[in-house]
């Protein structure tokens, strides 16, 4: 059998084992809230000043307007990086979630631009529903979950706590 990089499952094995338990609505919920957090944090420490820097306006009611690219860009992109390489944001690091597709694969380029940018936009269109599925569907998934395969599921723990301390000779 052939392992794949994740948590040492094999290819015939999915996130629909019993083994990996999924995560709900208001942990994600907590994990949603940081990471808006960390991303407000961002333009209020990046994106603003360098618009202000090269005097561009940061506050305006234009959809295209160069402050709202600007906040989109630093709100998708920061899902779809987060979400390919580290396989979670800061705020699922905070509650030790992490996105897997589920039948067990890595996350491609295509599938968290897919899930962060399209199943997101949609899932927040309507009336926030795709957000609040997650509380209903079997294996807790958003309607951006559902779109790219994926669900958010709690990180495996170890459980043995290894202690070292230095011995004196």
């Amino acid at each position: 059998m052939e392992h794949t990089e994740d948590h040492g499952m094999t290819n015939e094995q999915t996130y629909k084992d019993d083994r990996f338990e999924c995560a709900g609505f208001w942990i994600r919920f907590w994990a949603y809230i940081v990471d808006l957090i960390v991303i407000g944090s961002i333009q209020r420490l990046l994106v603003i000043p360098i618009l202000r820097a090269v005097d561009i306006p940061t506050v305006s009611d234009h959809i295209f307007a160069a402050s709202t690219v600007a906040g989109a860009f630093v709100f998708y992109g920061y899902f779809i990086i987060m979400t390919k390489v580290f396989k979670q944001t800061i705020g699922k690091m905070i509650f030790g979630l992490r996105v897997v597709q589920i039948k067990g694969e890595s996350i491609s380029w295509a599938t968290a631009i897919f899930r962060e940018c399209v199943g997101r936009f949609i899932a927040k269109t309507v009336l926030l529903i795709g957000y609040l599925m997650v509380g209903f569907m079997p294996q807790k998934q958003g309607l951006h979950d559902v779109f790219a395969d994926t669900t958010v599921i709690h990180e495996p723990r170890s459980k043995t706590l290894v202690i070292s301390t230095p011995v004196d000779k």
